[in-house]
């Protein structure tokens, strides 16, 4: 475990973490601010000596903004309710007070690389659009509601669509949080915070939506990745319903075991589609980045090899053309795959059981799911128009 302690006057602390059986870094208050650049390298826990220092930090704030699994301790002159609650206010994981012993950082840092141990990671998933109104929320939705009708309680889909996102009406639901509202708090974020924000829909799918209000704050690329990433270490499955034109949630995938781009066989979203993957695959690499076509249309003047010549890559999918269905289920907030009375929703569960590796007729195998580790809560909404 690697430790890098911010000291005061008092040296002796700075034996008594190494007496931990750790390898330890002094750092500064300037050193502090360089860990809160986004490609800095993290170590496993920062100690604070705050017993002289009449504010916390403000660089420690950022890092924790930027890194929010960063571990923080801090060391307080006494375990005073307000100290104890500013000190969780910038992300601290542990408090301990003087006077301090081996054995009281010891625990502490134990506490915290408990926390940071690795566990069983679930699969993320990341859909969208190659322009708006392709459908990508309809495959979002009854993708994440698939997984979760072969594996109850298992999937969790997020709305990154920071305001006015759709997955709560695909889903018949009126959530209280919203993605925003987790993004906010994940200074303090853990399990228990998360599942606090989740809103479990009718279907049992469980839904992190997107605000009914105005959100003008930009995304925050080290908070969203840091969401995702606890997202899916407390659930097996994670669909992601995201926003092509915001470049802060694309630089944001990089846990993202596949990434669907929607398409339909229009010239103008043919070409979207092209410029998108090629993004994407610069990126992320070639393998992870799938092309599939809605509303197929065998007659259409656009065919399916020029989707393929246009965007240099074979369309792993095609979705039929029932627009009536895919209404009526947006309509009554009850996803296709639920019913599975049509040739779309059989193509919705078979595209499911491609993209997850799941067998057709298996039961799905168990993963086991991980925990996270910080400390809150909030409130917002999700709202309306078909992506």
């Amino acid at each position: 475990m690697n430790v890098s302690v911010l000291p005061g006057s008092d040296r002796q602390l700075v034996d008594l973490v190494r007496a931990c059986g750790v390898q330890v870094t002094i750092l500064s208050v300037e050193d502090l601010a360089t860990l809160a650049h986004k490609t800095a390298r993290q170590p496993s826990a920062i100690v604070v000596d705050q017993r002289e220092r009449t504010t916390i930090p403000a660089e420690l704030a950022a890092l924790k903004r930027m890194h929010p699994s960063t571990g923080v301790l801090m060391v307080l002159p006494r375990l005073d309710g307000a100290l104890v609650l500013e000190a969780m206010r910038v992300g601290a994981n542990e408090c301990v007070a003087d006077p301090v012993t081996r054995d009281d950082l010891n625990a502490a840092l134990e506490r915290i690389a408990a926390q940071l141990q690795p566990g069983t990671r679930g699969d993320v998933f990341a859909i969208l659009g190659a322009k708006g109104g392709v459908g990508a929320t309809t495959v979002a939705v009854n993708v994440a509601t698939m997984l979760n009708k072969l594996r109850p309680a298992s999937t969790l889909m997020m709305d990154l669509h920071m305001t006015y996102g759709d997955a709560g009406i695909f889903l018949g639901a009126e959530p209280r949080f919203s993605t925003c509202d987790a993004l906010e708090n994940m200074h303090r974020m853990d399990a228990k915070v998360l599942r606090g924000l989740i809103t479990e829909t009718r279907s049992g799918l469980h839904l992190l939506a997107s605000s009914d209000h105005l959100v003008s704050t930009p995304v925050d690329v080290g908070r969203l990745r840091a969401l995702i990433d606890l997202a899916s270490a407390e659930f097996p499955y994670v669909v992601l319903d995201v926003p092509r034109s915001d470049t802060a949630v694309l630089d944001s995938l990089g846990a993202v075991r596949a990434i669907v781009i929607v398409a339909n066989q229009e010239v103008a979203t043919v070409r979207g589609a092209a410029r998108i993957a090629r993004a994407l695959e610069q990126r992320y690499g070639k393998d992870r980045v799938s092309i599939v076509i809605t509303r197929h249309d065998a007659k259409a003047q656009v065919q399916q090899q020029d989707v393929e010549r246009v965007t240099g890559r074979s369309v792993s999918h095609l979705f039929p053309n029932d627009y009536p269905s895919a209404i009526a289920s947006l309509n009554n907030g009850r996803p296709l795959v639920l019913d599975n009375h049509n040739k779309l929703a059989g193509a919705l569960s078979s595209f499911t059981h491609t993209l997850a590796q799941i067998p057709a007729g298996r039961p799905v195998r168990e993963k086991t799911s991980g925990m996270f580790s910080f400390i809150g809560g909030r409130r917002l909404t999700g709202a309306s128009q078909e992506k």
